[in-house]
């Protein structure tokens, strides 16, 4: 029997997702209590064997000994993870205990309350058991998943396993950057196999909240909740309160049920000369802190706290447009690499640190790269002011299980992370991987245009980027990649009158940049990749694009022209520098590995203003 050590009423105080100050996994939707599980597990590595057939995902539960320790949530072929295996891997096992302890600090107060283990991110299928049973499974290497354990609480300590699966060579799944040849070359690197973000327990009321979703119509003063409710029952209410400080911005309380939708009327916006203290952008990243509770007989109210920002995104007259003022784009892309635990962040400082850098180095926006982020970093994007390009992993063949695995997961991704209001734009394809034929195969671009109205269907309040760096189909959105000296740049771009004969004349890597033809002069385009000027003091083991600068004075000067050469175009509406950080073999960062400046931070911040 557990003995939850809770008062009998079980409620506990507000929490305030701000001032969780980026620890909570899932910065939107934060409780009281919550346990992380990170740290040691044991650990089972499964082989590669390229001429064996890929591990089966049956149920039956048979893991191989235990015989290592690895650190979670970091992948095993990174050194955070102890283990730092390079070779090929089929997957692994992994196996903890969960102790009355674990329970306890997970909230859980007996009664009807349930208990959920929450995995951020397993690479690319988990299956999971408790005490011998099966208990589920999630395809995603990127997106989130949850399990219920409660029938098993009276039987703790509980033997938690999880088994991971990820065939190297499986070109179907979404898979980014990760390397399909057994050493990283070029601009691909280490695999990750398992899990590589957080994962804890939590336990919850009967009644409750299991989703926010928020939006804003500062046109109409409004904001919206779309809250998922599970075990709501007839007389169950919700109540919403939101907060600038001690400045209460707008209540409600509606009826309950499965899907809760609230608007909420914001008169403070109504005042048109004062409205904007209270709009979210880089340079003023106001945020608005809600307070959200299920009350519901026979169960215990369910607290939460959530946050939201008040703004609007558009592209008009070939501009990008926030809070219906012109926007330029000062983007820098990110791979969201680390040297030590690889596509696991080494901690939360670390990315709070990444963001608050890019700040200070002048950008205002970041790409996140060929990877869906840890919704931390997120957090701190929302709370430091920078604006999210939005990606994914690409899958590299086209196929029918491709199509399936792609939109299902971008699906989940998208209904993930569209309340943050630092995401600005979805990029659901990147340079054709995954559609290469899409210039001659009907069936992949019509892949192409369903992606697209999938992402707007989801969430039709932000721009979307119809295959991002050329080959554009559908989009307001254009993003193209020139790698081209700034000599070149200049001469093209900015000799181009207007948007419509800069995409009739200019294409990137040989490739035609639209697709499907549309009004140019309503389009927005942005040098969505450039630079890529490398420099590292290890010439021989690293790579770029070009020839390398002879010296670190070169390179500053490098730097310098190809900035001044896109921020000289008057039809560009803005840019994005690769890269932040050197990656692997890949030292074309402004940063190194580390995080340590090439140049000044103050140098680059007067560079990327202009």
């Amino acid at each position: 029997m557990i003995d939850s050590r809770q008062p009998s009423g079980g409620e506990g105080d507000f929490p305030d997702a701000l001032a969780a100050d980026g620890a909570a996994p899932r910065p939107q939707l934060v409780r009281e209590h919550w346990c992380d599980l990170g740290g040691e597990w044991q650990a089972a590595l499964v082989p590669f064997d390229s001429t064996a057939p890929a591990p089966l995902a049956t149920t039956a539960f048979s893991p191989p000994p235990f015989d290592r320790t690895i650190i979670v949530p970091f992948p095993p072929e990174s050194p955070a993870s102890g283990i730092g295996h390079r070779a090929p891997l089929a997957g692994l096992w992994y196996r903890r205990e969960i102790t009355t302890e674990h329970v306890i600090e997970a909230g859980f107060t007996g009664g009807d309350d349930r208990l959920i283990v929450h995995f951020g991110a397993v690479d690319y299928r988990a299956d999971v058991w408790v005490n011998g049973q099966y208990r589920g499974a999630h395809e995603g290497g990127q997106s989130p998943f949850s399990i219920d354990i409660t029938d098993a609480v009276e039987d703790a300590p509980l033997d938690l396993v999880v088994r991971a699966l990820d065939d190297p060579s499986d070109l179907e799944a979404p898979r980014g950057k990760q390397d399909w040849q057994p050493e990283p070359h070029a601009i691909w690197y280490e695999r990750t196999t398992g899990m590589w973000q957080p994962v804890w327990l939590e336990a919850v009321p009967r009644a409750s909240v299991r989703r926010v979703r928020w939006s804003s119509d500062i046109d109409r003063d409004l904001v919206e909740l779309v809250a998922d409710i599970e075990g709501a029952a007839p007389g169950a209410v919700l109540e919403v309160r939101l907060r600038l400080g001690d400045e209460q911005l707008a209540s409600a309380r509606v009826a309950a049920t499965a899907r809760t939708r609230v608007l909420l009327d914001v008169p403070a916006l109504r005042n048109g000369v004062d409205r904007d203290r209270l709009l979210w952008s880089p340079h003023h990243p106001v945020l608005i802190s809600a307070e959200v509770e299920l009350i519901a007989p026979g169960s215990r109210r369910d607290r939460v706290g959530s946050y939201l920002g008040l703004r609007s995104v558009a592209v008009s007259r070939g501009r990008f447009v926030l809070n219906a003022r012109p926007f330029t784009v000062r983007a820098v892309l990110s791979q969201g690499y680390w040297p030590q635990s690889h596509l696991a962040a080494p901690s939360v400082d670390a990315l709070r640190q990444e963001v608050a850098a890019m700040k200070a180095a002048g950008f205002t926006a970041v790409r996140l790269h060929q990877k869906a982020e840890d919704p931390r970093l997120l957090f701190f994007a929302d709370r430091l002011g920078l604006a999210v390009w939005a990606e994914t992993a690409s899958a590299f063949s086209f196929s029918e299980r491709a199509v399936e695995r792609l939109a299902r997961e971008w699906t989940e991704l998208v209904r993930r992370d569209l309340s943050h209001p630092s995401i600005v734009t979805w990029v659901p394809l990147n340079e054709s991987w995954g559609v290469e034929q899409i210039t001659v195969d009907e069936r992949q671009r019509e892949y192409t245009r369903a992606l697209i109205s999938l992402t707007r269907a989801l969430d039709g309040t932000r721009p979307v980027v119809g295959n991002d760096g050329w080959e554009v189909v559908d989009s307001e959105l254009i993003g193209v990649h020139d790698y081209r000296g700034a000599d070149a740049i200049v001469a093209d771009w900015s000799a181009a009158s207007s948007a419509a004969e800069a995409l009739e004349r200019f294409g990137a890597a040989g490739r035609r940049l639209l697709l499907t033809p549309r009004d140019a002069e309503d389009s927005a385009i942005v040098i969505s990749e450039f630079g890529g000027i490398w420099w590292s003091e290890d010439s021989a083991n690293s790579w770029g694009y070009g020839d390398r600068p002879s010296s670190l004075e070169e390179y500053e000067e490098r730097v310098r022209s190809v900035f001044r050469a896109v921020q000289s175009s008057s039809v560009l509406a803005g840019f994005c520098y690769t890269q932040w950080a050197d990656t692997a073999q890949e030292t074309n960062g402004l940063v190194t590995a580390d995080r340590r400046p090439k140049l000044p931070l103050p140098t680059l911040f007067g560079i990327v203003r202009g």
